[in-house]
């Protein structure tokens, strides 16, 4: 098995992605990140962890790298009382990557395009409403013309009106 995975699925324990285990958000973002390299679906595997679970940067570092721990540091979220300032300072945070670094952002794409193909799947059209509505911003942040364009086009695909889902039987109508 795959080590990042490994410890992912440790850290995250029974966490569930919905009504599944959290393993299936963890290998869809992974075989999105997969033609990226292996870094990226080192990254991938933990892009949640610090976020989610007690697992720290260091942990991360301490067992991967430095590069590894950054971006994974890159993706998770910024404190803020809602989710809209939340992603207000990552989004900023994103802006600002330059150079290695950048493999995080492609690991941002894939996990978003994973989300949304989720939302669409189960039906979920509040959440893909919330995903559509930080769309912009989230694309001004982390977009790199040539450097995962196809998973861009597919996500700008995905968010756009013709696929916005029906709502799924307990979402609020």
């Amino acid at each position: 098995m795959n080590p990042a995975r490994a410890y992912a699925l440790a850290v995250h324990g029974d966490q569930q992605y919905g009504d599944k285990p959290y393993a299936v958000h963890l290998d869809a973002v992974a075989a999105l990140a997969k033609p990226y390299g292996a870094e990226a679906v080192t990254v991938a595997y933990l892009h949640d962890t610090v976020e989610d679970t007690d697992a720290t940067l260091a942990d991360i570092e301490a067992r991967f790298g430095i590069h590894i721990a950054t971006c994974v540091g890159l993706l998770t979220d910024e404190a803020g009382a809602t989710r809209k300032e939340r992603k207000a300072k990552t989004y900023a945070k994103m802006a600002r990557i330059r150079g290695n670094a950048e493999l995080a952002l492609i690991v941002k794409a894939a996990d978003r395009l994973a989300n949304v193909r989720a939302c669409i799947a189960s039906q979920r059209a509040a959440q893909w409403a919330v995903y559509q509505g930080e769309h912009a911003a989230f694309r001004n942040a982390a977009f790199r013309a040539g450097q995962c364009d196809a998973l861009w086009h597919e996500l700008d695909q995905l968010l756009s009106e013709a696929h916005r889902p029906l709502p799924s039987q307990d979402e609020p109508p």
